[in-house]
């Protein structure tokens, strides 16, 4: 016998969750702090890959050294996928805030580890291998971090706030990030480049048990989610769907999803990754220069960061997707022209419209990808598609590198970027506003009781205009019917 299904409750004040906004600024820190974890190694790993090949692989030549280092640095983007299934089933099941306290703690042992890895002549052969297992334990772990903290900041933020409350996410990305390219710089400039090879180059990567410390201590200090306590409360039953019924049901989201990650994380990778060593090797800069530029350019993004996730609160997520991909498509070009002038303002403003671009970008993310899924499935569909997405986004630097080897033409990275701006473009234009909406298939949440009950009024005004088109539709299939039935015989 088929079991009734359960008829949905009108939605009342009392299911409203008024958001604790202290709660709701120590949730944004502990998402960012593990964020800004991932990318300190990212920016540590990338500045001292010369000093990694000389420790790991010293009987390769100079060249084979860096990319060793690089191959071993890629290795994580290889499980992110594995990890973000794994993590993204145990986030739907048993809650967010216990999986990132577990992301937390393997993410951060794993970076520390790096820095205590005996050097090549000290263990021979298992020095790489080493280097190789933690590297794989980083990527597992990474694979269910920024899925995780997106969602847990999300479901934690107030519909009308939560662009501003998720750009602090990447926020820490780039915080992260400039943390340890400046601290690797710093740290050669006082020791020398001889004693960074020798012992300097693992200070950095120890930096990362503290800070895994402070952002563990803050993770186990917060409660569930109020999205996923509610969620967990009115269901008798688990929901269990497959991978395969995933994307039947939500494969339009998915699809918006990997549009929207892989445009952002292109155009990150380029800016951050790529674009140092191509000022280095392919335009003749000092590498101690192009790294200062760099830095510069990313305090910058810091500050713009906030203000696009505040705006897009007051304006919609889909303005600022299309504005940065039209950025991509009509502005890179001549970015990569003014970088190329070797005239040092200039170069630094073809990198402004670059991070600017970016910043468009990243600014939104964090808030829109949470809100493309329905709670029950929101970790591990997110986290799939998203670590899926990186790993071709991954293939940037190479490829561009690649590219403009072949062809001997430096505008290849521009051309790489509009094709990019294009997938965003498709992206912006299927994308449903999400700005100022409850998360999918989720009570609306607030900061007081009068905003409350403005979001009640709204949401039921939503329902109306829903049921209004729908009656619209109804009345036309009628009408059509009536027409196609005057046309037989034997059919009122």
């Amino acid at each position: 016998m088929r079991k009734l299904r359960k008829k949905p409750q009108p939605l009342q004040i009392d299911d409203i969750n008024i958001i604790d906004q202290q709660k709701t600024k120590k949730a944004i820190t502990a998402a960012a702090i593990g964020n800004a974890i991932e990318w300190f190694d990212f920016g540590v790993y990338g500045f001292v890959a010369f000093a990694l090949g000389k420790v790991f692989f010293p009987h390769a030549s100079p060249s084979i050294q860096m990319i060793s280092a690089l191959a071993t640095f890629s290795i994580p983007f290889i499980f992110r996928p594995l990890g973000g299934l794994f993590f993204g089933v145990l986030g739907d099941k048993y809650g967010r805030q216990k999986i990132l306290a577990i992301t937390i703690i393997i993410m951060s042992l794993s970076t520390f580890g790096i820095g205590l890895i005996p050097s090549y002549a000290s263990i021979g052969l298992w020095a790489p291998i080493l280097l190789f297992i933690v590297k794989i334990a980083q990527g597992f772990s990474v694979g269910g971090e920024y899925a995780g903290a997106s969602i847990f900041v999300a479901e934690y933020s107030p519909d009308r706030k939560r662009g501003f409350m998720g750009s602090w996410l990447d926020f820490g990305s780039i915080a992260g990030f400039v943390l340890g390219a400046g601290l690797v710089s710093l740290i050669t400039f006082f020791v020398g480049e001889d004693q960074f090879l020798e012992w300097g180059w693992r200070l950095p990567f120890f930096l990362a048990l503290p800070l895994g410390m402070i952002g563990l201590y803050l993770r186990h200090a917060l409660d569930e989610t109020p999205t996923f306590q509610q969620h967990s409360e009115s269901q008798e039953k688990p929901q269990k769907l497959s991978i395969q019924q995933i994307f039947k049901q939500h494969s339009r989201s998915l699809f918006i999803c990997m549009g929207l990650v892989i445009c952002t994380n292109v155009s990150y990778y380029m800016l951050l990754t790529y674009v140092p060593s191509y000022l280095t090797h392919n335009l003749g800069y000092s590498e101690s220069h192009g790294v200062l530029i760099i830095i510069a350019v990313m305090i910058g993004m810091l500050f713009v960061q906030p203000v696009i996730g505040w705006l897009s609160d007051r304006w919609g997520r889909r303005p600022f997707i299309f504005m940065g991909s039209f950025m991509l498509i009509f502005l890179s070009y001549p970015a990569f022209l003014l970088l190329n002038s070797h005239v040092i303002a200039l170069v630094f403003l073809g990198l402004l419209i670059l991070a600017l671009s970016l910043n468009m970008l990243i600014g939104v993310m964090a808030s829109t990808l949470p809100a493309l899924f329905p709670t029950a499935i929101r970790y591990s569909a997110l986290a799939s598609a998203f670590n899926i997405s990186v790993v071709i986004a991954g293939l940037t630097p190479t490829l561009t590198a690649a590219l403009v080897e072949t062809t001997q033409n430096l505008m290849m990275p521009a051309y790489y970027l509009m094709v990019c701006g294009g997938f965003g473009l498709a992206t912006a234009f299927y994308l449903r506003e999400t700005a100022n909406k409850p998360l999918t298939g989720a009570a609306p949440l607030a900061t007081c009781e009068a905003e409350a009950q403005e979001l009640l009024e709204q949401f039921h005004d939503h329902i109306e205009q829903k049921i209004d088109i729908l009656d619209q539709k109804i009345e036309h299939l009628q009408r059509k019917r009536q027409n196609l039935a005057d046309q037989h015989p034997k059919i009122n």
